[in-house]
């Protein structure tokens, strides 16, 4: 079928949405929406007379027609005390004749427009009625045809109660639906939020301890579907252990201990899996940890006796110490004693107080003494020298300057 064909189709069937009698043309204005030809559109001088038009349209099971007039009243008496209950009666019809979209949206207006209607707590049960048919895997239609389920959908109308409806009786449970859509979704980190702020805002609200337990559940299943992470298994073991504790008569706390052991074994089957990775990649200590560790926590489990296995080989294989956690051995020998004269230099220089090198005293040899004080330093002599007397000749040195003539 062509995309054109297709389109006809749908727009034929969206046409004839409204169950009609009889054999009138239905036409569609893009101001008043789908209508039957022939049809009475006028709008009556009052609000009350309009009113009296459109529940006599829907008493006599014309459905379209009745959906039309209760439009037109709220359009054109909007500030009447009957415009809440027309625009009620507009999202109702709709949702009678299974536009679900359209008549949240209608409701949507509702809550907007009048949000000190007398209806307000009626209009917010039919969204949250809706909303959870979309949770519960309603199919959006396009043209009147359903199409695939939307979880999204569904989030968007449990955002759109908590934003126009946030103190209704509705909020709590429009809270907890929410994270189910996000779950669903596999979004886990904003469903675990949504069912927090279920426990936190709403602590007093019985659905509450589902919320907790919830929380638990999500974070169980994001540690099964991902790579194990020690991490994440202790924060689902904690919110589990939260959840027994604040609602011990919960009928969901055997549920969360049976979950309590799965998170044991699966925090052992992802340390076994841990110790045979490090082994295979010849970190041996790394994997005798995670082996160690497997038996600690499961001693009687058929992965406790597998990891003790592989421990006495290794032990075999490379001796006790060379497996031993911790640092290496101390050095011991020269080359110990080397390293730790050297590093005793490194910690002298370091020393804020440390000026410099010691002073070395020269060795004078024996019987010799350097004077150390004024007292060992005797007089310069007062007579200077004699200087050479008689024909002696001083050496000869040459200034570079022209030798005078004998």
């Amino acid at each position: 079928m062509s995309k054109t064909a297709l389109l006809l189709s749908l727009t034929l069937v969206a046409a004839t949405a409204w169950p009609q009698t009889g054999s009138a043309a239905v036409i569609y204005r893009s101001n008043e929406g789908w209508s039957i030809e022939g049809e009475d559109t006028a709008v009556e001088s009052s609000a009350i007379e309009q009113m009296k038009k459109a529940e006599a349209l829907e008493a006599a099971g014309n459905a379209g027609a009745a959906h039309n007039a209760y439009r037109a009243l709220v359009k054109n008496y909007a500030s009447s005390a009957l415009a809440p209950k027309a625009q009620r009666k507009v999202a109702m019809l709709l949702e009678a004749s299974g536009q679900y979209d359209k008549s949240y949206e209608a409701y949507s207006v509702y809550l907007t427009k009048y949000p000190r209607g007398e209806d307000f707590d009626g209009v917010v049960e039919a969204q949250f009625k809706l909303a959870k048919l979309f949770l519960e895997g309603q199919k959006r239609k396009i043209f009147g045809v359903p199409f695939a389920p939307s979880m999204s959908r569904a989030q968007e109308m449990f955002e759109g109660i908590l934003k126009r409806a946030p103190f209704s009786k509705f909020a709590p449970l429009a809270q907890f639906n929410l994270g189910q859509a996000h779950e669903k979704q596999s979004k886990y980190p904003e469903a675990i939020l949504a069912y927090q702020t279920v426990v936190t805002k709403y602590p007093n609200d019985a659905v509450a301890d589902d919320a907790q337990y919830q929380i638990g559940y999500v974070l169980l299943r994001e540690a099964k579907e991902g790579s194990y992470d020690a991490a994440s298994h202790q924060k689902a073991r904690e919110a589990f252990e939260d959840f027994i504790t604040r609602y011990p008569e919960s009928e969901k706390v055997a549920q969360a201990r049976e979950n309590l052991k799965s998170l044991e074994g699966g925090a052992t089957k992802g340390a076994l899996d841990i110790a045979k990775f490090y082994e295979k990649t010849k970190k041996y200590k790394a994997a005798v940890i995670y082996y160690n560790e497997v038996v600690k926590n499961q001693p009687d489990s058929p992965e406790s006796a597998v990891a003790q296995a592989r421990i006495d080989y290794l032990k075999q294989q490379f001796g006790e110490d060379s497996l031993r956690a911790g640092p290496e051995k101390t050095e011991t020998g020269a080359r110990a004693k080397e390293r730790r004269k050297l590093q005793a230099r490194v910690d002298t220089v370091s020393r804020p107080d440390y000026v410099g090198p010691p002073v070395v005293v020269p060795d004078n040899g024996p019987g010799k003494k350097l004077r150390t004080s004024p007292d060992g330093i005797g007089p310069v002599p007062t007579v200077e020298p004699p200087l050479p007397a008689g024909k002696e000749k001083l050496p000869s040195q040459d200034t570079g300057l022209p030798v005078p003539p004998q």
